[in-house]
């Protein structure tokens, strides 16, 4: 199949390029400029096509020159403490970048097969647990807002113009190479350096997807016609607090420091609840999750103790963008 994929250099897209290939499909990527990073295993990555997806007729452009069967729309600002600040420029790359794209797919590729849209838990905001995918959605945030916006954009295509989309509501992955940004891989890089472990609240629950899970999420709806139309959660059904998590990580990782919890401020509207439903996605695509919690830290345990052990001190004293500050 001819697939273009965006934001094929973030977090999961560098992971989803590989199995794509592996299973011979012709995989395009799209890139907003030439990136310092690299996809993993980017002596086997797609082909890169360039354009910014808030600009409608480059967008246009890229659809009708790669004639795309399929895109796997991954491609977003994600942070959610970030989008706080940052409203506009949020909306323009979640909301704008998915209705130029979704646009270019319907009007510029007869042969269109299938548009998977990366949607959000985070839609779902507060509320009873566990999410199901009949759940209202009451986002919290100018991340899920954009997020919900864009899929309800997608689905209005899907109803009146027949868009043949999926949309995936996937729960919060870990797992990150390059980024120490997010509690769980924040957590381990401060007890592998023998830091105080800062942190914000100890309660708030979430419902944790390590990141080889949330590619096969993508692979179990892509081509399948039965996954076409339909909306699906991606998620494990275990809640752990981010106290819990905190013990797991110091029971494996050997960690007897400090923990300081409330050193990074709240968001304006957090969650306390997160956990999701996803038996929708077993009974209908056969997905479920294949790797437990305690795996899955550990193999995040294991790369960054490799990573941090090759970093070495710069002359000018700082350090690497992926660990500094933490």
């Amino acid at each position: 199949m001819r697939i273009l994929i965006t934001g094929a250099t973030g977090f999961v897209g560098c992971h989803m390029l590989a199995p794509l290939i592996e299973r011979e499909h012709e995989v395009f990527s799209l890139e907003r400029h030439r990136s310092w990073r690299e996809p993993l295993g980017a002596s086997t990555a797609g082909r890169p096509v360039f354009c910014d997806l808030r600009d409608h007729f480059a967008v246009r452009q890229v659809v009708r020159d790669v004639q795309p069967e399929a895109v796997i729309h991954l491609a977003a600002i994600s942070p959610v403490s970030y989008s706080y600040d940052h409203p506009n420029e949020i909306l323009e790359a979640n909301l704008i970048g998915t209705v130029n794209l979704a646009e270019a797919c319907l009007r510029e590729v007869p042969q269109f097969r299938q548009f998977l849209f990366a949607s959000s838990s985070e839609t779902y905001g507060k509320g009873p647990v566990p999410k199901t995918e009949e759940t209202p959605q009451n986002p919290n945030s100018p991340y899920s807002v954009s997020k919900l916006a864009a899929e309800k954009y997608v689905l209005y295509l899907r109803d009146a113009y027949r868009l043949p989309a999926t949309v995936l509501r996937l729960f919060n992955t870990y797992g990150r190479k390059d980024n120490a940004d997010f509690v769980v891989e924040r957590t381990i890089v401060q007890m592998l350096r023998g830091h105080t472990v800062r942190l914000g609240a100890p309660s708030p629950v979430r419902d944790l997807l390590y990141v080889d899970d949330h590619v096969n999420a993508y692979l179990s709806c892509l081509g399948n016609e039965k996954a076409i139309g339909g909306i699906f959660n991606f998620s494990t059904g275990r809640g752990v607090s981010v106290s819990e998590l905190v013990g797991l990580l110091a029971s494996l990782t050997g960690f007897v420091g400090e923990v300081a919890w409330d050193t990074i401020p709240r968001r304006p509207l957090d969650i306390d609840r997160m956990i999701g439903d996803s038996s929708q996605a077993e009974k209908i695509l056969g997905w479920r999750p294949r790797v437990n919690l305690e795996e899955g830290l550990r193999l995040c345990i294991a790369h960054w103790k490799q990573r941090l052990d090759s970093v070495r001190p710069s002359p000018w004293g700082s350090e690497p963008a992926m660990v500094r500050g933490v």
